[in-house]
């Protein structure tokens, strides 16, 4: 009897031994070269290619992130560049008599955020194609919408 359950351990072990080998055997590298670069490549001298992803400054990424967490699903990405120029993709529950109200928000708030400056709003639609260019002027304190 104690033969027995000796030699079960034993067989137990050496399957297990055999799965785990054949598993890790089987697995192998499957890293591309592609993905063997750990960080993003240099643009410029201290900006990455992920921080122009929302904006090309510190502010205007900063800005970037906030308009899309706080659009409650209504955009679905922001970009700044310059600190005067915002182009947001708007998400497909957005109907089209909502795009100018949005507009009109993103661009108080945009001003608020970056005072003292002609700034332009460049919204697009999900298929990433213009649908409405904002523009305000802060010498006359209007907006143009085209």
């Amino acid at each position: 009897m104690i033969l027995l359950q000796q030699s079960r351990k034993i067989l137990a072990t050496f399957v297990l031994i055999l799965v785990l080998m054949i598993t890790t055997a089987c697995g192998g590298n499957t890293l591309t070269q592609a993905d063997r670069t750990t960080t993003p490549p240099v643009i410029g001298r201290d900006v990455t290619y992920s921080e122009l992803e929302r904006g090309n400054t510190l502010t205007g990424q900063s800005f970037g992130n906030w308009v899309v967490q706080t659009s409650k699903g209504l955009v679905q990405d922001a970009y700044v560049r310059d600190n005067n120029k915002l182009g947001v993709v708007i998400s497909p529950q957005v109907r089209p008599n909502e795009v100018r109200p949005l507009a009109k928000s993103l661009v108080q708030g945009f001003k608020k955020n970056f005072p003292n400056q002609n700034l332009t709003v460049l919204i697009y639609g999900p298929d990433k194609k213009l649908i409405l260019t904002t523009k305000y002027d802060v010498q006359t304190n209007q907006v143009q919408y085209t």
